[in-house]
């Protein structure tokens, strides 16, 4: 084998063991796992006793279109999303576009009060970062019972979804891009 083959072999490793090490490094792997308790809380919501649920202490990257999945969460008080959102202490109407974002996302309290654009369905949003969506705890009464969050997750008001345009069955795990305003 000639020196210049030896040398284009090497430096296809190289580039092999780059890409692959950049690709690992842009990807969220679970941190953990938490069991919910053997009984508890029964809801439609609800962690499922005794299920075994990934925790995440990342979120993929943020770009200018970052893939994530828009979930449903009522930010009022006695709503779904348990206690006051954790950016300004208070409960938002559903008539204000406001998300909480994954604890990756979220990172540590760095998105407060900032605005995101949303995008689904050849539309698009502004809302308001007021809260986190724990991907590390959850099952109990500060998390209303849910399991912790997907790591790729923006948990939206009712606002956010009209603004969007969608309706009926599509609400739910609906997949969205989303950047920083």
């Amino acid at each position: 084998m000639s020196t210049t083959s030896i040398l284009v072999l090497a430096l296809a490793g190289l580039l092999l063991v780059t890409f692959s090490s950049t690709a690992l490094a842009d990807t969220c792997q679970p941190s953990g796992t938490l069991e919910s308790p053997a009984t508890g809380h029964t809801c439609d919501e609800c962690c499922k006793p005794g299920h075994v649920y990934p925790t995440y202490q990342c979120s993929p990257p943020v770009s200018r279109h970052t893939k994530a999945v828009m979930t449903l969460n009522d930010f009022s008080k006695g709503g779904d999303g348990g206690a006051p959102s954790e950016c300004d202490g208070k409960y938002h109407n559903n008539t204000e576009r406001v998300v909480a974002l994954s604890t990756g996302w979220y990172d540590k309290g760095k998105r407060c009060s900032e605005y995101i654009r949303i995008n689904a369905k050849g539309r698009s949003v502004l809302a308001k970062v007021v809260d986190e969506c724990d991907t590390l705890h959850g099952c109990d009464k500060p998390h209303a019972f849910q399991p912790p969050c997907p790591h790729n997750d923006v948990d939206a008001s009712q606002a956010v979804w009209d603004a969007l345009g969608i309706f009926g069955d599509e609400v739910g795990d609906f997949p969205i891009t989303w950047s920083d305003a």
